[in-house]
């Protein structure tokens, strides 16, 4: 499916331009009659298109849940993406984020292109999302009114769980996590864990160091503390990273390139796409190579020798199994 229709509910900044949106998970491609209708009243041909809520709409909306009856004039929209095209407005960036992180797309299957140049930056409050241009006048006001406010953050992406709830999951600082991230069920993200947005888990994993933008980890494997895998969005790389099944990065590892199924980098080792590496064979022959040439290659693990400082890579004889007791997130 390449095209979505989405209800949301926005906020503004005082010039009335769109500062963010939240859809409701129901009102996601919501039923083919509300779908019609939407795009009946809305004049919608093709592409990405964003409309207020026509009247007539709206109390069909309020028919489904009660709790539109109360929405402000100007908060609500309805919204269709064509997820194949760029986004073309801060809602429809929105509705790409959902997408991914309510697990209807996985990571690199939707077009992003262009998303950090249409997202405002935000100051994400206890109050409420803010245009940080009109912040200082906001802490006066709540000052002269003996009121407080918090700012979380000034950042273009909100954090995932303000968002979304995904099932069978456990984030132990939701902050780390931003909204757009895809967690695969059984995803365990503790404090040193980060998921950007376009990236993340298929199934159960345990995320103790950075996902990059655009890498995907599959089932089974373990990100260990403050280890690090490559992103597409800075640097020069092109290459789309990704972790297969069963794998381990040790401690403070990272990760250049795509690396297959059951494999292990040790602790304190980069391995990049130019990183030399000695391949010791079965038969105990070394051949030297780039990392680049071991791309989505099984089992294989990655050494540093402790005497010449020489990278190494040999068959791994070992399987990385995750703690059962750590992943049944109820």
């Amino acid at each position: 499916m390449s095209v979505w229709l989405a209800i949301g509910i926005g906020s503004k900044n005082s010039q009335g331009e769109w500062l963010e949106v939240y859809y409701p998970k129901n009102f996601i491609n919501p039923s083919e009659q509300i779908r019609i209708k939407a795009k009946e009243l809305i004049g919608y041909q093709e592409g990405n298109f964003t409309s207020s809520i026509p009247k007539e709409l709206n109390e069909e909306l309020i028919k489904i849940s009660g709790s539109f009856s109360s929405l402000k004039e100007g908060r609500g929209l309805v919204v269709v993406v064509d997820s194949k095209i760029p986004p073309s407005d801060v809602p429809s960036c929105y509705l790409r984020l959902h997408l991914l992180s309510h697990r209807l797309v996985k990571p690199n299957e939707i077009n992003l292109v262009g998303i950090f140049n249409l997202l405002p930056t935000v100051a994400w409050t206890s109050d409420g999302p803010k245009d940080p241009r009109e912040l200082n006048e906001i802490l006066s006001e709540k000052r002269i009114n003996n009121e407080s406010i918090h700012v979380h953050s000034l950042d273009k992406f909100p954090c995932l769980t303000d968002y979304v709830i995904p099932e069978g999951v456990r984030i132990a600082d939701s902050h780390r996590v931003r909204l757009g991230a895809y967690l695969g069920e059984g995803t365990t993200v503790m404090h040193e864990g980060f998921i950007n947005f376009n990236a993340g888990t298929l199934g159960k994993s345990m995320v103790e160091g950075r996902i990059s933008q655009g890498v995907v980890v599959d089932e089974g494997s373990d990100l260990g503390g403050s280890s690090s895998t490559m992103g597409t969005l800075s640097g020069g790389n092109e290459t789309l990273i990704s972790v297969g099944k069963d794998c381990l990065l040790g401690a403070n590892s990272g990760l250049g390139i795509p690396l297959g199924d059951r494999c292990i980098i040790e602790a304190g080792l980069y391995i990049t796409a130019g990183t030399k590496v000695e391949m010791i064979k079965s038969n105990n022959k070394v051949e030297e190579i780039k990392a680049s040439e071991l791309s989505y290659k099984d089992d294989l693990l990655f050494i540093r020798n402790s005497l010449t400082g020489t990278v190494q890579c040999k068959p791994n004889p070992k399987t990385v199994n995750l703690n059962e007791e750590l992943h049944s997130n109820n």
